[in-house]
């Protein structure tokens, strides 16, 4: 997949290289050339100097072939418009926005488009976001046995209820984010495209928990 990372400070140096290592092809904007030096003499993505929101330089990054877009510029606005335009102009899938003011957060998220606060911050976190992996780790208790994990609502399951993918995956809801407001599910919840949910599992039902997520409710073996 190729991606393109606006801004080419620490984090998005970080993501960009992270990227690559796994595979994909990346290309990186800025407007000081002097930036691209974090990216290292190994890195062989594009670097493209210039406004991340400007049409004429997200096409030299290839946004018209991108998979996924982040930005993750010293500014708000600028991360917010470039990300609209990527979505919106650009039809990229997955876009996320690194945001400052918590309060922007919140809105952008309810707009539909992922975000992360300085506060929060974490690399991984960013990839998770932008792959969109569909089932990540939160937390897991000290004897390893229990953990929490992050789900991803996806297709299959949008319009059915909570209940059905506790059945078949054998964990439970704690409780789920939707349009950026977390709420305590019912059994009666039916899954609505978009949200996300914080499961608990316990470690031997883990690789069942994937299954049924990615593939649906005829997932896991059962």
């Amino acid at each position: 997949m190729h991606v393109v990372v606006m801004g080419c400070g620490r984090v998005g140096s970080a993501i960009a290289r992270r990227l690559e290592e796994v595979g994909h092809s990346v290309a990186v904007i800025d407007q000081d050339p002097e930036a691209f030096r974090r990216l290292g003499p190994d890195f062989a993505g594009r670097q493209v100097t210039g406004l991340g929101f400007d049409r004429q330089t997200l096409l030299d990054a290839g946004i018209d072939s991108a998979g996924a877009f982040a930005a993750v510029s010293s500014g708000d606005n600028s991360n917010i418009i470039s990300t609209r335009v990527a979505r919106e102009t650009f039809g990229v899938q997955h876009v996320v926005a690194r945001i400052y003011d918590s309060k922007r957060a919140e809105i952008y998220e309810r707009m539909g488009i992922p975000s992360v606060a300085t506060v929060p911050w974490t690399v991984n976190r960013l990839l998770r976001e932008l792959l969109s992996v569909k089932v990540s780790e939160l937390w897991r208790e000290p004897t390893g046995q229990v953990l929490l994990m992050r789900v991803t609502v996806t297709e299959p399951w949008v319009g059915r209820r909570l209940a059905d993918l506790e059945t078949a995956s054998g964990a439970r809801a704690a409780w789920l984010v939707r349009y950026g407001e977390a709420q305590l599910p019912t059994a009666a919840t039916v899954l609505q495209d978009g949200d996300q949910l914080v499961v608990a599992s316990t470690d031997a039902i883990t690789q069942r928990v994937h299954e049924v997520v990615e593939q649906g409710p005829g997932g896991g073996g059962r």
